[in-house]
């Protein structure tokens, strides 16, 4: 095992322990209550679908036919569940909440509500919503087993164009260490578009912003593409290649013969996809951000040229 994997396994190690002491799992009862995480969860999917197959129920949590058996059998002798032989299948088993069941949980969901409420009280606003992105994201990258929705380019909604100026600053600032300049030049840039004229496109994943990129007309035969970035937990799906493909087409649509834009050395990802779209290195130059060296780089393609 290498010593980056060694400290990966690590670290989402911690988080585990981290978090289940958090929602305290690591306690006899959740929430108080005389029922553990996995028995809850039980009591959530029942309440969720108002009835379900054991075998079902079985393959979506993921546990051992004996282990659900024996929480079922505990279950109805605490009269929160009934079973009945499936009328399609009699070797099929049903499995529902009883109304003393569904108070039961019903009064569970509403306790956990309420921890999960205290706990985010104890964070600003901003902190909240890293938290929850950073959940989501993590939820995204691990659900493999979860259907991925499909990858949405659209045109730029109000509010948008607020989150292009931040993400950019925020992103490039923990990434490579560029300061408040750089996010003070992308909102000029911003602030001169002219979206009569000028086009943009944010790419959403799961209904979440996920990436953008903007098409500029520098002067009757020249488009300029303007502020590509994906956000990494999006990366690796195609998606910085279909923004600036969108950016072609509407550059040759413009009647523009001619395209251009402004990128930086260490941006490996973005010159690579700019390389398969067909721009080619025009120029560079040497230059400082934040103090840190950098090589500014001009890239261009002929428009009447095919991808």
């Amino acid at each position: 095992m290498s010593s980056l994997t060694e400290s990966n396994v690590s670290e989402v190690r911690a988080f585990n322990r981290f978090y289940t002491k958090v929602i305290g799992a690591l306690q006899a009862g959740m929430l108080d209550s005389p029922y553990s995480l996995t028995e809850v969860r039980v009591l959530f999917e029942l309440a969720r679908t108002g009835s379900m197959e054991t075998g079902e129920l079985r393959g979506l949590l993921g546990l051992d036919a004996g282990y659900l058996s024996r929480i079922l059998t505990r279950f109805e002798g605490d009269g929160l569940v009934a079973r009945e032989r499936s009328a399609s299948d009699a070797r099929r088993q049903l499995v529902m909440l009883t109304p003393a069941g569904a108070e039961v949980f019903a009064g569970l969901d509403r306790r956990q509500s309420e921890e999960i409420d205290r706990l985010l009280a104890g964070l600003p606003g901003p902190d909240q919503e890293r938290l929850v992105s950073s959940m989501a994201a993590i939820r995204r990258l691990l659900g493999a087993q979860e259907k991925r929705e499909a990858v949405v380019i659209r045109p730029p909604r109000p509010g948008d164009l607020g989150w292009v100026v931040f993400r950019h600053g925020e992103l490039y600032s923990s990434e490579y260490g560029w300061g408040i300049d750089f996010e003070q030049l992308v909102a000029r840039i911003v602030g001169e578009l002219d979206l009569s004229r000028d086009a943009g496109w944010i790419a959403e994943v799961d209904g979440e912003r996920a990436g953008c990129v903007f098409c500029v007309r520098q002067d009757d035969t020249t488009a300029k593409l303007r502020m590509l970035l994906v956000e990494p937990s999006a990366r690796g799906h195609g998606i910085g290649r279909r923004l600036v493909d969108e950016c072609l087409r509407h550059a040759r649509a413009m009647g523009c013969k001619r395209i251009t834009l402004w990128t930086r050395d260490n941006l490996v990802s973005a010159r690579r996809i700019y390389q398969a779209a067909g721009f080619t290195l025009e120029s560079e130059e040497k230059g400082v951000e934040n103090g840190v060296e950098v090589t500014d780089q001009v890239w261009s393609r002929d428009l009447s040229a095919t991808s």
